[in-house]
Parts: C-alpha cells; sequence; structure tokens
C-alpha cells in the first residue's frame, strides 16, 4: 500500500482558491490512479475527483466540473486539487485516496487513504 499525507487545506472567505496537495511515499506512484474524496459534517464521504497513473484520464463529480481540477506530479509523487470560486458548501474533509483505476476509485474500492484537511470556506 501507498502511504498519503495532505496538505494545503484552511480557512478561506468566499469565492477564494485553495491548492490541496497530497503526497505519496514509495515507488509505484505513478502505478495508481488517484483521487479526492470529501466528507463535510455530518454527512457521507463523497467523491470528488479522479485522475489516472499517467494522467491521461480524469473525472469529476458532476457538481464540481469547471471549479475544480485534479493534477498530478509522478516525478514528485504528488497529487494535487486546486479548488475555485469556493462556496461555504465546499466546507469539509478532504480526503487524498489511492486505488487501481479511476473506475474503482469513483466507486469507493480505495486501496489507501490520507488523513484528511479540513478546507472551511467562510461566506
Amino acid at each position: 500500500q501507498v502511504r498519503l499525507v495532505e496538505s494545503g487545506g484552511g480557512l478561506v472567505q468566499a469565492g477564494g482558491s485553495l491548492r490541496l496537495s497530497c503526497a505519496a511515499s514509495g515507488r509505484t506512484f505513478s502505478s495508481y490512479a488517484m483521487g479526492w474524496f470529501r466528507q463535510a459534517p455530518g454527512k457521507e464521504r463523497k467523491f470528488v475527483a479522479a485522475i489516472s497513473g499517467s494522467a491521461d484520464r480524469t473525472y469529476y463529480a458532476d457538481s464540481l466540473k469547471g471549479r475544480f481540477t485534479i493534477s498530478r506530479d509522478n516525478a514528485k509523487n504528488t497529487v494535487y486539487l486546486q479548488m475555485n470560486s469556493l462556496n461555504p458548501e465546499d466546507t469539509a474533509v478532504y480526503y487524498c485516496a489511492a486505488g487501481s483505476t479511476v473506475v474503482v476509485i469513483v466507486r469507493g474500492l480505495i486501496d489507501s487513504w490520507g488523513q484528511g484537511t479540513q478546507v472551511t470556506v467562510s461566506s
């Protein structure tokens, strides 16, 4: 399994932007598809975005298309989530996830989870 550590969360005003990072351990990072999920208080964890190992495929939750962008740098063993035009409904703990393919990540079949990073958007 790959070990994942998120960073970049924090407090931002509505309309602002944040970029989350997820650093992965291990030499096989490029063999993993990677994804982001989020969990708002009192709600279940939900899929946000996923990217294939070679970065040739990305997939987003329909409601987030156009505002969020997932990317990765395999040389740095890092996956990113750029979040723009944030609103208070985006407040959640954001989790990084690793899986075998984009499809399995979307389905929630995750090999490894990060510990999460808090994103709070104030109105």
